[in-house]
Order: structure tokens, then C-alpha cells, then sequence
């Protein structure tokens, strides 16, 4: 250990003005730096192991002389325990905020140059944002148990199997990433085999299922297709209601006074939206030719009128759907924009979020104060069309689930 230099008083030290490391006394090894700015901070000079260490104790005077002793003495016990305080710090700083979400996105950083599409980071962080966090992204890795992905993938696994299953994988690839860096020690709780294939049925089996409220996105192009060969006012409000990813009341009470067909563009006043701001709506080339082939009515301003003029009831588009045999809703069709929109482009979840009407979070509240991202919306739903327009790939036709 250091000798013990003439002790320093409070008065001393409030003094000494000689930039250059002052030996306080009292306790070994502490001592008083003076910077050439003239700053004063306490360290403490001992052997730790067979390794010299200077240890900060914290500025002066917010760290006073007293303070700094006490500081001194608790480190030294601290050592002569056989810890090493530096060290100690150090592990801690290095856990205590490894929460998953900061575990998804180092995992994403690190594995994103590798992967040959570059629209896959971007859909990891979709899917991630829409489902995985709000549930456990702020918990800390190591406390992430099998419920906590239960409860992300239970609620939509019927519903949005295809999606489920990647949410799972990607969960499961963080644990392990996880893991690998000593963050957590636990058994993976989203490995599929022998753990949650105990408690959910097989995807295979779901897709058998016969109850969907959300037509899966591999199927959207076959019923869009026999749907535009369905004569009728429902028929022709469902297909708005999938192109533009509105409410279907919203499309029901639509009137041509809030459309603007040569820019493209309709118009929602606040009055008639759940988030109570006026919202617009950009319209892609097959929607706009869906509106100019309607029938127009005297004195009539809806784009859909029922009987008498009057808006179509809010049961005429299921009814429609159950006379074709389905058992898809037709609000579940923004659950299957919301999918398609996450596994299968790279817009940010701000982009797709706007686009559903949804209030938008405190992480992203700048980007809408700057505007509505109606450009960015607008390349959005031309892509959502052209989908629905394009055949899937051969192996990944679904069948749509039809009632008995």
C-alpha cells in the first residue's frame, strides 16, 4: 500500500491551486488531482491484484473531503473482500441495460449486412415493433420468460399464423444471441420444439383452421379477383374498404365531396375519424378506377348508397362475405394490410401506422408534426395495390377458409 502522506483539512484542499495529484493522508493511496483547468477530483491509487489501479471517487466539491475519505475507505474494504471494484462496475454497466429490445437491435445491426434483401432489417423491426415490444421490450433479457412470448404470439396464432411464426423465430434468434453473450442463462422460452408446441397447435393444423377474421396475405390476390366479379354497391365498397385499407364505416358514409379525383386524394373530415383528426387518404390507380366507374345519383353524394339513397348498413359488406362463403370480416382486412405491410416491404412502422389511422407514439410524434407522411403513403398503397394485382408465388398459394 501507499504511504500515508501529511493529512489535507477541508481548508487545504479548497486552497491547493498546483495542478498535479495531491496526496490527501488519512487514507492510503487517495488523493486530490488538480487538472490545468483547474478541476478537482478525487482518485484513489492502490494494487488490485498484481495490477496498479486509479480509481476516480467523484469531482470536488461536490464530493467533499469527507466524502472522499468515506469513498477511500469503502473501496479498500471492498478489495480486501477479494473484489475487484472495477470490475464489478463494469459487469454492471454492462447488464443493466440489456433489455430485449436493445438485444433485438444489436442483433439486427450486426447480422443486417449479411442478409441478401435489404428490405429484411426493416421487417425484423416491423414485425418487432408492432408485436414483441409493447409486451416485454422494455424487460431485461434474462427475466424474459415462456409467458411473455405466449402472450405475444397467442393472441394472433390462428389469425396471423404466417406472421406468428416468423415473430417467434425472430424472438428465439435474440434469446440465443443473447445468451451467447452471457446476458441471460435460461433455457430459450421461444424454442419451438418440445416448449411451445405444447401449448400451441402445429402451423400446419392452423392453416386448416376454420375461423379467420384476417384472410391470410397469400390469399388476397385470388379473392380480389373473384370479388371484382361480384356485381353490387357491396361488392364495390369492399373492394374500397381492402384498397384503402380504411374502416369500413368510413367507407360506407364516404361521400364524392370528399374526394378529389384529380389529385387523387380523399379527404376524411375529423368528425367522421375514431382519432378525431381530419385524415387523408392518397388513392391508388385501381382505386381511383374503381371510383370512376360508379354510378352517379342525382342528389345522392355517397359513394356507396343503399336503399333510398341512404348509407349501406354496417352489416352489408359481412353479409356479403358469408354469402360467399368466407369467414374473413371485413376490419379484418387492415389486420391483413398490417401484415402484408410488415413481412413483406420496408416501410417503417410510422409510414404503415399513418396509413391505418392510428395515433402515433411519443417515439415518432416529431416526424408527424413535420406532416401526415402522405408521399411516403402514397407509394405505400400503390404497393398494396399492385399486390393484390400480382399472383403469389406457386408455393404460397392459400387456401381461403371457407364456411361449412
Amino acid at each position: 500500500m501507499p504511504k500515508i502522506a501529511k493529512a489535507l483539512t477541508a481548508l487545504d484542499v479548497k486552497r491547493l491551486t498546483e495542478a498535479k495529484l495531491h496526496p490527501v493522508g488519512t487514507v492510503p493511496g487517495l488523493a486530490l488531482y488538480i487538472s490545468k483547468t483547474g478541476a478537482k477530483s478525487w482518485i484513489l491509487r492502490t494494487t488490485i491484484g498484481t495490477r496498479r489501479s486509479d480509481m476516480g471517487l467523484g469531482p470536488y466539491p461536490a464530493v467533499t473531503l469527507a466524502g472522499a475519505i468515506e469513498r477511500a475507505r469503502e473501496t479498500l474494504n471492498t478489495i480486501r473482500a477479494g473484489v475487484d471494484p472495477v470490475a464489478a462496475k463494469r459487469a454492471k454497466q454492462s447488464t443493466i441495460e440489456w433489455t430485449f429490445e436493445r438485444c433485438a437491435l444489436s442483433y439486427i445491426a450486426g447480422h443486417e449486412a449479411g442478409w441478401k434483401n435489404v428490405k429484411h432489417g426493416q421487417q425484423w423491426r416491423n414485425t418487432l415493433e408492432t408485436y414483441v415490444y409493447p409486451v416485454f421490450g422494455n424487460k431485461h433479457v434474462r427475466d424474459v420468460e415462456i409467458s411473455d412470448v405466449i402472450r405475444v404470439i397467442e393472441p394472433h396464432w390462428t389469425t396471423k399464423n404466417e406472421t406468428m411464426v416468423r415473430v417467434r423465430n425472430r424472438i428465439e434468434l435474440v434469446l440465443s444471441w443473447a445468451a451467447a453473450r452471457n446476458y441471460r442463462s435460461k433455457e430459450n422460452p421461444a424454442r419451438w420444439r418440445g416448449n411451445l408446441d405444447q401449448v400451441l397447435p402445429k402451423p400446419s393444423k392452423v392453416n386448416q383452421r376454420e375461423s379467420f377474421e384476417a384472410m391470410p396475405v397469400d390469399a388476397m390476390h385470388d379473392f380480389m379477383r373473384r370479388l371484382r366479379g361480384v356485381p353490387g354497391t357491396s361488392a364495390r365498397a369492399l373492394e374500397f374498404v381492402i384498397l384503402t385499407a380504411c374502416r369500413s364505416g368510413e367507407a360506407r358514409m364516404a361521400s364524392w365531396s370528399e374526394i378529389d379525383l384529380q389529385l387523387a386524394t380523399w379527404t376524411l373530415p375529423k368528425e367522421r375519424m375514431k382519432a378525431g383528426r381530419a385524415h387523408r387518404v392518397p388513392l391508388s390507380d385501381q382505386a381511383l378506377e374503381l371510383l370512376e366507374a360508379l354510378p352517379r345519383f342525382d342528389k345522392v353524394d355517397l359513394l356507396f348508397p343503399g336503399r333510398e339513397g341512404k348509407p349501406l348498413s354496417d352489416m352489408a359488406m359481412t353479409a356479403l362475405m358469408r354469402r360467399l362463403g368466407l369467414t374473413a370480416v371485413p376490419h379484418g382486412f387492415r389486420s391483413t394490410f398490417t401484415d402484408w405491410a410488415a413481412e413483406r416491404t420496408g416501410y417503417p412502422s410510422e409510414v404503415r401506422e399513418m396509413a391505418l389511422a392510428h395515433a402515433i407514439g411519443n417515439d415518432t410524434e416529431a416526424a408527424y408534426r413535420r406532416g401526415d407522411l402522405f408521399d411516403k403513403r402514397r407509394q405505400l398503397m400503390a404497393d398494396w395495390a399492385a399486390f393484390l394485382d400480382t399472383p403469389p408465388a406457386s408455393g404460397n398459394v392459400v387456401r381461403i377458409n371457407r364456411r361449412a
